[in-house]
């Protein structure tokens, strides 16, 4: 650039410097931050796992506990312990009064019996208690003739191994959140839409999710609640069908409404557990009500609302948008919520079916 005088500009060359200086600066503090966060990552859950591996052994030489992974982990070390969801030991878990507790005794002595010799040991019995305390594993149970849960491939005290999902998240791509930090929402949703599936197969993996909806609503063993419904707690198999990967939110609804009616509050939001399930505060008694204001089904058509529409074909995309925002909708509250939830449940499953039912994807 020329000044007046037709000679360079040395404040536009002292921007250009500066600006050229701003942005490797930049660049290296990103990189740097980026290979800290890796390395300390993995070295944290390493130790972890090498703590829990410890403590899990050691209590199975001693004969406390028992299970049919205990001599993988222990003995042969062909068992790798890699990321673990979570390090905390307070998961509880409830089934509500409607539940046919029979029958899950039945399904849960199966489990524990991990040699197959028809008794279940003192070892055994410890194991599967602190199993039965975590939500996950308790609905991998009570969904173990279902297709939405991995298969449960053993444990050894409270540590269990399940079948790997080979497709997670459910849609996109999985960014540390270091770099999430620097992806604009719009660029972000454009990365998703790039890396997800084709339309039909989106549509099967829809059907899927529905599919679970209705397995853990006033099901055989009670109603769950989905307390986060984000993309990263499902994932899809190589034919897509739909897996749950991390169930910890999943909570039986007695355990919800226990932990909710001793709660106090000052206002609604005071009353969210999980990402997803919120009651109201009753302000005469500053306590949470028990009752959420979204019910399962809505939660999960908001998360498939812009995966679905996306790409979906001309000729349903209209009804298809009209059904997911009366989904969206839907209220815990509602007297008629139960066949309104019904009747959207049937009209999407069958609008998305119609459409893929021919293809191969199907």
């Amino acid at each position: 650039m020329l000044s007046n005088s037709g000679k360079p500009d040395p404040y536009a060359r002292f921007s250009y410097l500066h600006m050229k200086y701003l942005f490797f600066s930049w660049l290296a503090v990103f990189v740097g931050s980026w290979v800290v966060y890796v390395e300390y990552s993995s070295y944290t859950e390493l130790c972890r796992g090498h703590e829990c591996k410890n403590s899990i052994c050691d209590k199975f030489q001693k004969g406390v506990i028992d299970g049919s992974a205990c001599n993988s982990l222990c003995e042969k070390d062909t068992l790798y312990l890699g990321k673990c969801l979570s390090a905390k030991p307070s998961n509880q878990a409830k089934v509500g009064d409607q539940a046919n507790l029979a029958d899950l005794v039945t399904l849960v002595f199966g489990v524990a019996d991990s040699n197959k010799d028809g008794q279940i040991s003192l070892s055994e019995a410890h194991s599967a208690w602190a199993l039965l305390q975590l939500n996950e594993f308790l609905l991998s149970i009570v969904l173990q003739d279902r297709e939405h849960t991995p298969r449960l491939l053993g444990f050894c005290g409270d540590l269990y191994v399940m079948e790997k999902v080979p497709y997670v998240p459910l849609y996109g791509i999985s960014l540390p959140w270091m770099v999430e930090l620097w992806i604009p929402a719009s660029l972000r949703r454009s990365i998703d839409q790039w890396a997800a599936p084709s339309w039909p197969r989106k549509a099967k993996i829809g059907i899927g999710l529905f599919e679970l909806v209705e397995d853990i609503f006033h099901g055989t063993f009670g109603s769950f609640l989905m307390c986060d419904v984000s993309a990263a707690g499902f994932g899809y198999t190589e034919r897509h069908d739909i897996k749950v990967v991390d169930a910890r939110r999943i909570v039986p609804e007695a355990a919800f409404q226990e932990v909710m009616r001793e709660r106090r509050c000052e206002e609604d939001s005071d009353c969210m557990y999980g990402r997803d399930c919120l009651t109201s505060c009753d302000l005469t008694k500053h306590r949470c009500t028990t009752e959420v204001t979204q019910p399962n089904l809505a939660k999960v058509c908001s998360t498939l609302k812009d995966y679905l529409l996306y790409g979906a074909p001309s000729e349903i995309k209209d009804e298809l948008e009209k059904q997911l925002y009366a989904c969206i909708a839907l209220k815990g509250a509602s007297e008629q919520m139960e066949m309104e939830h019904s009747l959207i449940l049937n009209n999407l499953k069958t609008l998305l079916w119609k459409k893929i039912s021919h293809t191969k994807d199907s």
